[in-house]
């Protein structure tokens, strides 16, 4: 436990300077970041699970998950996806025809599932960089995610009594999981009086505590979705990055779901309304 405070403390203020300290002057830092933690994570995915030990479609995968970000930056164009995917995917294919049917197509097709859904999901924060008011918005998925993951724990280790789902995460149950949601609306909920009373925008609290709660509902099944590959590879954690807390994937698992749901709904369903 000690440890992953001592990280949360280090790593909350470090996505603030990058999100308000750098990125305001250089906004290809989001992007270079989001690609970054792509790669990082579809390699923790695809090699660290032992799912697909091929160095060469692991770095192709790899190389497809830091470029997703930049074409998202850089207003992707469909012959820009075209070229990049049919590369990728003639290379899948040219190693798994000469590797003598050991790379198998279920391996290649959870490569190329991996390799464009992280990085797309994540590139959400790359999106949201270039909305009205996003200075607000893009710190959305965090809070739902981290508050909801936050409250779930501390809900867990006071009232938890019910397993949730023991097969993936023992520790997890159903009075935790309860905790995290409404942990999420309040965050939600808090998060607008600051931006009404300290920035004086017009908010909606009904739509900021919709978001809470499918914050909540999509950062715990991120949590769920990873540690059912985890368990499947027979692994603890994905990684060492985070003392405490794991590798990328064991960190951002819940923020992979809830980016895209938090621009799904800042983008057709605004809660900052002026």
């Amino acid at each position: 436990m000690g440890k992953r405070i001592l990280v949360a403390v280090i790593f909350v203020p470090l996505i603030f300077v990058i999100l308000y300290g750098v990125s305001p002057q250089h906004p290809v830092v989001i992007p270079v970041v989001i690609a970054g933690l792509s790669m990082i994570a579809v390699h923790e995915a695809l090699w660290s699970t032992g799912f697909v030990k091929h160095a060469r479609v692991s770095g192709y995968s790899i190389a497809l998950a830091g470029l997703i970000p930049f074409w998202v930056y850089f207003n992707g164009n469909e012959e820009g996806a075209l070229a990049g995917l049919f590369l990728y995917v003639v290379l899948l294919f040219v190693e798994a025809i000469a590797s003598h049917q050991t790379l198998t197509l279920a391996k290649m097709g959870g490569a190329f599932f991996l390799a464009v859904m992280i990085p797309f999901f994540l590139s959400s924060f790359v999106r949201i960089r270039d909305m009205q008011h996003w200075e607000y918005l893009i710190v959305l998925p965090f809070v739902a995610a981290f508050v909801s993951d936050a409250m779930a724990l501390f809900a867990g280790m006071l009232f938890g009594k019910h397993k949730l789902a023991p097969h993936l995460s023992p520790k997890k149950t159903v009075e935790g999981a309860v905790g995290g949601f409404l942990g999420a609306i309040v965050g939600l909920l808090l998060y607008g009086v600051v931006l009404q009373f300290g920035f004086q925008h017009v908010v909606s609290y009904p739509k900021l505590a919709l978001y809470g709660a499918l914050g909540s509902v999509v950062s715990q099944l991120g949590d769920l979705s990873f540690s059912y590959i985890k368990r499947e590879y027979g692994i603890k954690d994905y990684g060492n990055i985070f003392p405490g807390h794991g590798g990328v994937l064991d960190r951002f698992d819940s923020v992979i779901f809830c980016a895209p749901a938090m621009e799904l709904l800042v983008r057709h369903l605004p809660a900052i309304l002026s």
